[in-house]
């Protein structure tokens, strides 16, 4: 690829894994349709333009990030947010699930019980200060719970694989929820946390298969 054909990389806006109303009556449409509609296209809107400006671009948007995390905070901050909408969307199901026999194991060791990770979850999201990120991640295998602030992602740390996000920002759930940050956290988490990805992302994380990745159209 030619540094000209490597500027002019654009990005994609995802499509939704579901219908837009498929999430309700936890999740509405008018939420989905602003939140991903609206704020996520910005992301991948804005983030295009400021690529443009570069002489050479990384192939895909995760090196991007790891590329501009330390010397463009605009171009991080987009990148970033597109990918981490990317993956909140991707952390919910429609259907109810529960986590498999070995992340279930993992959950045990690590926390006790699915119920004792459960609260630690809504705790860290209740208690972040200001906007961002909540997420399960795993270090080859270790479980933990973090949250990011803005547009902070655990893809910039080494042998860190996100499992779930749940996003804190208000815009994430105020059509919904008002300022009930709390009740967003609790009704995410025993209705829309989709196991079956995190299940994979665990595997991943473990080196037993390739995990989630931002996939765009190529070049423009």
């Amino acid at each position: 690829m030619t540094p000209r054909a490597a500027a002019q990389r654009k990005f994609s806006l995802p499509p939704l894994p579901y219908d837009r109303d498929a999430l309700s009556p936890h999740l509405s449409a008018e939420a989905i349709d602003i939140h991903y509609g609206r704020h996520h296209a910005r992301y991948i809107e804005t983030l295009n333009r400021l690529v443009e400006n570069l002489r050479t671009s990384p192939a895909t948007l995760e090196a991007l990030i790891h590329h501009s995390r330390e010397s463009d905070a605009p171009l991080f901050n987009n990148a970033a947010q597109a990918w981490n909408h990317a993956f909140f969307w991707e952390s919910m199901s429609p259907q109810a699930t529960e986590p498999a026999d070995e992340l279930r194991e993992a959950i045990s060791q690590r926390f006790g019980s699915v119920d004792t990770l459960r609260e630690r979850f809504i705790a860290e999201g209740t208690g972040h200060f200001g906007s961002g990120w909540v997420w399960l991640v795993s270090h080859k295998g270790d479980l933990s719970v973090t949250s990011t602030h803005d547009a902070g992602t655990p893809i910039t740390n080494d042998g860190v694989t996100a499992l779930l996000a749940c996003d804190v920002w208000e815009h994430a759930y105020y059509i919904d929820y008002r300022q009930d940050r709390a009740t967003w956290l609790a009704k995410w988490w025993d209705h829309l946390a989709n196991w079956r990805f995190a299940q994979t992302q665990y595997e991943a994380s473990l080196g037993k298969v390739r995990g989630w990745v931002f996939l765009d159209t190529g070049d423009a």
